[in-house]
């Protein structure tokens, strides 16, 4: 099996600085022991206007067979076909395998000598010589095409002397395009399996959070993201359904910070032109940092807790023991990472914070047993039927003291000068809810998972059609609480 990856310099920029990010010297040809058979990094050019890194995988298809058993859920196979294949010659997801485990420090977007360097977007391409593709060029094309490359994918035939047998299902592969090294490896990592829709190994849970973390920042709003988690996850009903709830709530957390701020920012620019504004995002955190406070509360989660800025704000209340952000994405932690600037915190501040990954689709038991929780603009994102399971989760399972919910109030939407009529306020809002429609809702958890509810604006309130936003406050009952 063979790739290659290369960068072009330019601007100042030498293209060897491929070498750093792919933490493997150009002047040096080195072999890796992967689970597959070995693996050898070369770099065939390295200058400053161009430099290639190639990574050649020697698989031994007789070694593989002895090795299988071994291996949880392996089956045997009489047939020649596990000693007669492709698999040393194709790319599959063994490659990947081989990918993640040679380069497995660039596909995390690190490169200490270098920190400058993975968040640089390179002039890259990627060569493929052979790589099966169940689906041929149009698969091809839908996988890597809306991800930003320029494709070619030249079909290779059956029999070059005979061409009227047609072609194989076998592609040579190109992909042109500027993205970070990290980026275009993640994607390799997943779509190469994907194309070749066989897996060497047995599939578990564990492949769910491969694929996610492999998958951030661009899976979520792939188009043909079903084809891919089904073909990754080899088509487990369950996995697959698992992977496809955390991947929808996961779009929340890809929105970005400053564009959500800047909506906020003209939502009150709009509402108030004769005194400079304090932006809706302000008022909303110290909302609900009034309302943690009025519960008493102690040990406080925020739920889907993106960039981090309420966490900042909850910090800040040294009445908190403790403060634990829960997002779906790795992506958006480490940003709130950043924000909050953990790495300079002092240990009685980080004693106080836990970030943790996690999905609102499925109960957890780490979210039992505190005080309060806050969703704050998340309700929003989720597609309606799938609200059942979020209020399960929270109010159900976790059962914290009380819970504070804020959302868009939808009758707000007309003093909004440039929001067009019947479009929401972001373009991943599935919903937003007018205040009959919130208050039904709300009062319906309520009653089901006994709490009482309270209700409270957030921002400037129109006589006509009520704040910007919509707070409510959700308390269990004396006798749920002491139980």
């Amino acid at each position: 099996m063979f790739l290659t990856i290369s960068a072009t310099g330019g601007a100042g920029r030498p293209a060897t600085d491929l070498g750093f990010l792919l933490h493997k010297h150009p002047d040096k040809a080195q072999e890796f022991t992967t689970s597959a058979g070995p693996a050898h990094v070369f770099y065939p050019e390295a200058d400053a206007e161009r430099c290639t890194a190639a990574l050649l995988l020697d698989v031994d298809p007789v070694a593989l067979v002895r090795n299988r058993g071994r291996g949880r859920g392996a089956a045997p196979d009489a047939t020649l076909a596990q000693y007669v294949n492709d698999r040393p010659y194709a790319a599959s997801s063994l490659l990947a395998v081989a990918l993640g485990q040679v380069f497995r420090t660039a596909l995390r977007g690190l490169c200490a000598a270098r920190p400058d360097l993975p968040g640089r977007a390179l002039p890259l391409r990627v060569e493929v010589p052979a790589l099966p593709a169940r689906g041929g060029v149009d698969t091809v094309r839908r996988l890597f095409e809306p991800l930003g490359w320029a494709v070619e994918a030249e079909p290779v035939p059956l029999d070059e002397e005979f061409p009227d047998w047609g072609d194989s299902r076998y592609v040579r592969l190109a992909l042109t395009g500027t993205a970070t090294v990290s980026a275009a490896l993640r994607q390799l990592y997943v779509l190469l399996p994907v194309l070749d829709a066989a897996k060497h190994y047995w599939i578990t849970a564990e492949e769910v959070d491969k694929l996610l973390r492999a998958g951030d920042g661009w899976l979520a709003g792939h188009p043909e993201q079903n084809l891919i988690v089904g073909r990754y996850l080899a088509h487990r009903a369950a996995l697959t359904r698992q992977a496809l709830s955390r991947l929808e709530l996961a779009r929340l957390a890809q929105a970005d910070d400053a564009e959500a701020e800047e909506l906020d920012n003209a939502v009150d620019d709009e509402s108030d032109t004769e005194h400079a504004p304090v932006p809706l995002a302000v008022q909303r955190r110290a909302a609900i940092t009034a309302a943690i406070r009025e519960t008493g509360a102690t040990r406080v989660l925020d739920l889907g807790c993106g960039g981090g800025q309420l966490l900042d704000a909850l910090l800040k209340d040294h009445a908190l023991t403790e403060v634990v952000g829960m997002d779906v994405s790795v992506r958006a932690l480490q940003a709130a990472a950043r924000r909050l600037r953990t790495d300079r915190m002092s240990e009685r501040q980080r004693e106080r914070l836990t970030l943790m990954q996690g999905s609102l689709m499925y109960t957890d038991d780490r979210l039992a047993g505190y005080d309060a929780a806050v969703l704050s603009e998340v309700i929003e994102h989720v597609d309606p039927p799938r609200l059942p399971a979020l209020e399960y989760a929270v109010f159900g399972s976790a059962r914290p003291g009380a819970v504070v919910v804020t959302t868009p109030n939808a009758e707000y939407n007309s003093r909004w000068e440039s929001l067009p009529a019947g479009e929401f306020r972001h373009a991943d809002h599935r919903f937003e809810w007018s205040r009959p429609r919130f208050r039904a809702w709300a009062t319906g958890v309520a009653e089901r998972h006994r709490y009482t509810v309270e209700f409270r604006p957030v921002g400037p309130e129109d006589p006509e059609v009520g704040p910007p936003t919509q707070l409510a406050l959700f308390t269990r009952a004396p006798q749920e609480a002491a139980a």
